[in-house]
């Protein structure tokens, strides 16, 4: 009998939160989208005095679940509003599918802070990355120049592979960017003698063992940096030098040429 009484006042008392959800006004509303009850929270989509600030606040939680997530991008509200397209995708709880129809609304630096936001899942890291990437060709130079320095490690390695001079030297400046990329761009077809000299003389790339030798094996690589960095190989990475295809007929000969002052030759 207790249990029967206990489960009718829970009935009533949710009643009277839904009853509250549809009814409330305007500041009311914002009490009530403090309430844990995800049915609760969906009733409030009813309230004809729902508004953009009641849905900005309500997606600033995160608790919602996709459900609730989905009928809120389904309001005709969201259709027309920037600041709560944005604020979809940034809840970690945003299903996948909705994230990806949003995307293409967010502007370029949206999607950089998007990736970057703490608790961005690596789901809606990865589509904002591709979306960024996409959109790659048609960005004009300034705009790439503030994503080399403020993209991810992703953005950052594809903006290198461009091989722009001037990105080039942004690109290698960034915190984010990984070594791996830098490999990849030197054995790329759209690195030069410029671009690989300024990767040679990099206060933070010049010293990588890797990079040295990548250096080396570029046909493009200018003859300066075989004198300055052919003396501090060791003798077998020097003589594997020679067995690389890639080298011309000027480059292994300072090749051979170290190996005789080793009297290695």
């Amino acid at each position: 009998m207790a249990e029967e009484f206990r489960s009718a006042k829970i009935d009533v008392e949710q009643g009277k939160r839904l009853y509250k959800a549809l009814t409330a006004t305007s500041d009311e509303l914002f009490q009530v989208l403090l309430d844990p009850e995800m049915q609760v929270l969906r009733s409030i989509l009813k309230n004809q005095s729902l508004s953009e600030d009641h849905l900005l606040t309500l997606l600033k939680r995160r608790d919602l679940t996709e459900d609730l997530l989905k009928a809120i991008y389904q309001l005709e509200m969201v259709k027309g509003s920037h600041r709560l397209q944005v604020a979809l995708v940034k809840n970690p709880g945003t299903p996948g599918p909705v994230v990806l129809a949003l995307l293409p609304f967010l502007h370029l630096f949206e999607l950089v802070d998007l990736c970057l936001i703490p608790g961005v899942t690596p789901d809606q890291k990865f589509a904002a990355e591709r979306a960024i990437l996409q959109r790659l060709p048609t960005i004009e130079l300034g705009n790439k120049m503030t994503l080399a320095r403020r993209a991810t490690a992703t953005v950052v390695g594809e903006i290198l592979k461009g091989g722009e001079t001037r990105l080039v030297e942004i690109c290698l400046s960034s915190p984010r960017l990984r070594e791996v990329a830098i490999l990849q761009f030197i054995n790329g077809a759209t690195s030069s003698a410029e671009t690989i000299s300024i990767i040679a003389r990099h206060s933070k790339w010049k010293l990588r063992p890797n990079l040295r030798l990548a250096i080396l094996k570029n046909r493009r690589t200018p003859a300066i940096w075989f004198t300055l960095f052919l003396p501090q190989l060791r003798t077998a990475d020097v003589r594997n030098l020679l067995t690389s295809r890639s080298l011309n007929q000027a480059q292994k000969k300072l090749v051979q040429d170290e190996l005789k002052k080793r009297g290695s030759g």
